[in-house]
């Protein structure tokens, strides 16, 4: 996993400030690959309750994780029980990290 410990606690608590609370988050994508090197942040957040605004929750969450990653691309994908399932859900539930 290509980010520090540090990075990872940051992510945790920006998550625990902005989405309701019980939600949690994981890194997927190129991210998890050791041997790779640049890419962007790929991050599931996964929320326990129906979201009002997953287009504003998203951005806010991207964007303060861009920060963390000192400006790094951040990708941001919001599942909720509002929220249509789509294949790149299933995929960051089965590879992706929980943080």
């Amino acid at each position: 996993m290509r980010i520090a410990p540090e990075q990872a606690a940051a992510i945790r608590a920006l998550v625990a400030e902005l989405a309701p609370a019980g939600s949690s988050v994981r890194l997927f994508g190129s991210r998890l690959d050791d041997e790779a090197r640049g890419g962007d942040v790929d991050l599931l957040v996964d929320v326990p309750l129906p979201v009002e605004r997953p287009a504003v929750l998203g951005a806010m969450i991207a964007a303060r994780a861009m920060r963390v990653f000192a400006g790094r691309k951040v990708d941001v994908v919001l599942r909720a029980p509002n929220l249509a399932e789509q294949p790149i859900h299933r995929i960051a539930m089965q590879e992706g990290v929980l943080l």
